[in-house]
């Protein structure tokens, strides 16, 4: 987004934690994903390569999230923490002009 338009709508400060929730929701997924073909797999040279992406998918999913509690974005351990940024994102969000 347009640095201008983010100061504008007020989003500067949240574009990089939206984008590093999206990416935290899309390692979920893909290890999801991998654990359940991991469970599948036909043979054991399948079952390995699909072990060896599920590893490196858990960890690039510990990565995101450790980039995230380092900038505040994400407090996995004190949901009541979480709770609130989600509320104060949920309230900045309902709140931005429409252009």
């Amino acid at each position: 987004m347009n640095p201008i338009i983010e100061k504008l709508t007020g989003m500067d400060a949240l574009t990089d934690q939206v984008v590093a929730m999206d990416l935290l929701i899309a390692a979920k997924s893909g290890v999801r994903n991998y654990a359940m073909a991991v469970t599948e797999a036909g043979t054991p040279e399948i079952k390995e390569i699909l072990t060896r992406h599920l590893e490196e998918a858990l960890d690039m999913h510990e990565q995101i999230t450790n980039y995230m509690v380092e900038n505040g974005w994400y407090h996995a351990w004190n949901t009541n923490e979480q709770l609130k940024m989600n509320l104060n994102n949920i309230n900045t969000a309902l709140n931005l002009p429409t252009l």
